[in-house]
């Protein structure tokens, strides 16, 4: 009885190191939400520092500014949907299509 369990339990590792191997070259790393709030952190910083010339719409810039700050007080607050959808909202605003998770 032993030798069968040993052989199911060696059959089943070598199917399983199989389709880890299979798996792994296609497979990516999953943007988690914290890594997704700092990166549209960085690009609406960015999109500030663009929209911020002379002649620019102030208003927008302000508003744009303060939804930024309660994004990241959202992330900050483990309430990253919120964060992400508020930073979303403040490109938005500034005309800028957010980053994408996918690329």
């Amino acid at each position: 009885m032993q030798r069968r369990s040993t052989g199911w339990i060696g059959a089943l590792t070598g199917i399983s190191l199989a389709m880890l191997a299979v798996a792994q070259p296609g497979a990516e790393a999953a943007v988690t939400r914290s890594e997704y709030c700092s990166r549209l952190g960085l690009q609406l910083d960015g999109a500030i520092q663009t929209k911020a010339y002379p002649g620019a719409n102030a208003g927008e810039i302000a508003e744009a500014t303060a939804l930024q700050d309660k994004a990241n007080r959202f992330c900050a607050e483990r309430k990253q949907a919120q964060g992400i959808r508020t930073f979303a909202n403040a490109l938005k605003l500034l005309g800028v299509t957010p980053v994408d998770l996918n690329q």
